[in-house]
């Protein structure tokens, strides 16, 4: 028994269409495209211990996007008449991109609102950085937020996924943003074995005690990502499976977002299923929103782990 189990788990996500079982695997249509995702580039200030896309100081495998690549595709946004309302940019550290402030302005002049994923660290509190930032937040004070990645509210916890120190100066970037009137989200991570009760009382704590209008039990403004070890065995998830978990496939990630790559080494950009899934070929649909619009095979264990049974989302 132990063998077939072995055998099946090695054959599992496979085949784009079937699973190892040989039942239709589901996918996902895209529904609705409220959510546009750039990544800036995979380059980072720091190195995490368990980064899922391997950003560090020297990881350039997804180089800076420019804001002219963006623009044409907010201009495809328009074309293809996509529901969008939210412009997402994540890394890396965005604030690492010399043009992020350009593409920031961008996005918030069309109207869209912007979520920026950000470490709060020493990029950000560049005095350029800073006072480009002011300058959005005093024209567009409703639109912009920033996402900072706080993997932990004890300091011994996230030091120990991003170095010794960091939990400190992370802080630090966040009263900057608070003392500025930012709108703010914070980023946690599940693998420290808390409860999602314990966490968000946690998170409550820190925020109610340094003043960070910050809401631990909303899920849209702390935002717990399970992890995503692909080492682990997970179901996967068939047409059936809708029913059976009483689950829409328009509560998925990919129903509602699309991503923006640029690959070194690449004349153009590419447009992504997933936001977690950049080095997957499968996932890549073609260089345009309208080859985006493809459907969303769910083969891939972050699929079922954390989308389908997680319910997470790097949305808001």
């Amino acid at each position: 028994m132990k063998d077939f189990e072995t055998q099946l788990a090695a054959e599992k996500f496979q085949s784009t269409l079937r699973t190892a079982k040989g039942e239709a695997r589901a996918y996902v249509p895209l529904s609705g495209a409220t959510t546009l995702w750039f990544n800036t580039g995979t380059l980072c200030n720091i190195e995490c211990l368990n980064c899922y896309i391997e950003s560090s100081p020297s990881n350039d495998a997804l180089v800076y996007i420019t804001a002219a690549e963006v623009a044409d595709y907010l201009d495809q946004i328009s074309a293809r008449n996509w529901p969008t309302t939210e412009i997402g940019f994540t890394g890396g550290e965005p604030f690492m991109n010399p043009e992020m402030l350009e593409m920031t302005r961008l996005c918030l002049s069309r109207g869209y609102q912007v979520l920026i994923l950000t470490n709060a660290m020493r990029p950000m509190m560049r005095k350029s950085i800073q006072a480009g930032l002011l300058d959005l937040q005093n024209q567009f004070p409703d639109q912009l937020t920033l996402r900072v990645s706080l993997d932990h509210y004890s300091a011994e916890h996230h030091d120990t996924e991003r170095g010794k120190g960091s939990y400190a100066i992370t802080l630090k970037g966040m009263d900057w943003l608070r003392d500025n009137g930012f709108k703010m989200d914070v980023a946690g991570r599940s693998i420290f074995g808390d409860s999602d009760q314990d966490s968000r009382q946690g998170y409550g704590a820190l925020f109610e005690a340094r003043d960070y209008q910050i809401d631990a039990h909303n899920p849209a403004q702390t935002v717990l990502f399970p992890e995503m070890d692909e080492r682990v065995d997970v179901p996967e998830i068939t047409t059936a499976c809708w029913d059976i978990l009483d689950k829409s496939p328009d509560a998925v990630m990919c129903a509602s977002s699309r991503m923006v790559v640029k690959r070194k080494g690449a004349e153009k950009p590419a447009v992504l299923a997933c936001t977690l899934l950049p080095y997957t070929d499968e996932f890549e649909l073609g260089e345009t929103l309208e080859q985006a619009e493809a459907d969303v095979y769910l083969n891939h264990p972050h699929c079922a782990k954390f989308c389908v049974l997680g319910g997470a989302s790097c949305s808001a």
